[in-house]
């Protein structure tokens, strides 16, 4: 139960982070038939990493949950090429097995730097997987694990 209330709160907080930064709307065209450029949007220093807080949030969940999909669909290009998705359902599946689905990840903390990040933080009941200053890439619009 915890486990699902993780996800969805981080899976909402990166709904919201999103919503905040995208837009439905093509850029409109100006008098002189270009299009008109988006408007920049700058996130203020204090939040810079809470989307990569969040995917910190939902790897970690999706992980001890042994949720194949999600973790997979989160690891890096870098990553996913040295295992193949059925190799890590084993991981994952042994990972539920061993310490069962509910080690949210706490105290996350993220630098980030471009498309670079780093994520220090705790597993709740499991300090063997505590982790600092784990490596993370931004990969289109979404962070990744790449700590492979």
């Amino acid at each position: 139960m915890r486990t699902r209330a993780t996800i969805a709160t981080a899976a909402l907080l990166l709904a919201a982070l999103t919503a905040c930064s995208s837009s439905d709307d093509a850029p409109a065209a100006s008098d002189s038939g270009t299009p008109a450029a988006e408007p920049t949007v700058s996130v203020p220093a204090e939040h810079e990493g809470d989307d990569l807080m969040a995917a910190v949030a939902v790897y970690t969940a999706a992980y001890f949950a042994a949720d194949t999909d999600t973790a997979y669909a989160m690891l890096s290009a870098r990553c996913a090429k040295e295992i193949t998705k059925d190799e890590y359902a084993g991981v994952v599946q042994q990972a539920k097995t061993d310490y069962g689905p509910d080690h949210p990840a706490t105290d996350v903390q993220a630098d980030v730097s471009g498309d670079l990040g780093r994520a220090t933080y705790k597993v709740e009941g499991l300090p063997k997987f505590d982790r600092t200053k784990q490596p993370w890439a931004l990969e289109g619009d979404a962070w990744k694990y790449d700590a492979c």
